[in-house]
């Protein structure tokens, strides 16, 4: 939640400061869905379905990485505040990639999964 919040403060930055209208809209989807598929994660299903929603997490925070980078490489943003949200965007990708791992041997340490 905290990662989203900062990522519709950007957006807010981007779309009034900056007038960039194009890229801040996809950091703002893709930013503030890793957030909801995590959510969606946690009440899931089934264990494949765990997977899943943490999987397309995964892949929007990669996303949002990307555009991170590319807003800082067109000046958009300053390296500071690249670094800051490159930073939590990571730490976000490492704890969900942890997870999708965890979730995987466990489910393939159960018999007749």
């Amino acid at each position: 939640m905290n990662f989203a919040i900062r990522i519709v403060n950007l957006y807010n930055f981007l779309n009034e400061t900056k007038q960039e209208r194009i890229m801040s809209k996809q950091i703002l989807r893709s930013g503030t869905s890793v957030g909801a598929n995590i959510r969606e994660g946690q009440f899931a299903e089934s264990p494949a379905d765990f997977i899943h929603k943490y999987s397309v997490a995964q892949k929007e925070c990669s996303e949002t990485l990307y555009w991170l980078e590319l807003l800082n490489k067109t000046n958009y943003i300053t390296t500071e505040q690249y670094v800051s949200l490159d930073t939590d965007c990571t730490e976000l990708m490492k704890m969900i990639t942890s997870s999708i791992i965890t979730r995987k041997k466990s489910l393939s340490l159960t018999p007749n999964h």
